[in-house]
């Protein structure tokens, strides 16, 4: 299975989301400037996150998203769904030999758990820790 643009920059749209939770909405604008991304294929992506209820639009001059729920409750694999599709490292599973088949269903399996078990707040803090300069002292 590869990840497109579209699950790559669901993704990022939903960590900056996640990185400004409870201090209001973030337009699409800021998120494209910040990560150098097309705005436009921004608006594409947030659709059906905003259908799936994960994102809510916020109107007016200071508008922009929010996350529905809490951070600690949407998981990688609730976005890569949306925007990818279920996921599976290879089509017809089924029609494949038993040992083959077995194959798929573990990378199947451990690909699935781990984009279950990562939330956008492991996504954030991980992000967070990064952006931390590790050269700075504070006395």
């Amino acid at each position: 299975m590869k990840i497109s643009t579209k699950g790559r920059y669901g993704l990022t749209i939903m960590i900056e989301l996640a990185r400004h939770n409870g201090s209001g909405p973030v337009s699409l604008k800021t998120i494209a400037t910040d990560n150098n991304l097309s705005e436009h294929y921004l608006e594409q992506l947030v659709a059906p996150l905003r259908n799936a209820c994960l994102v809510k639009s916020v109107r007016g001059a200071y508008g922009g998203y929010v996350l529905a729920k809490d951070p600690s409750e949407i998981t990688a694999g609730d976005i890569i769904r949306i925007l990818e599709g279920p996921i599976t490292p290879v089509e017809g599973i089924e029609d494949e030999e038993p040992a083959k088949q077995q194959l798929w269903i573990r990378i199947r399996d451990a690909v699935k758990n781990v984009l279950d078990t990562t939330t956008l707040d492991d996504l954030r803090k991980h992000g967070d820790d990064d952006r931390q300069d590790p050269h700075m002292f504070y006395i």
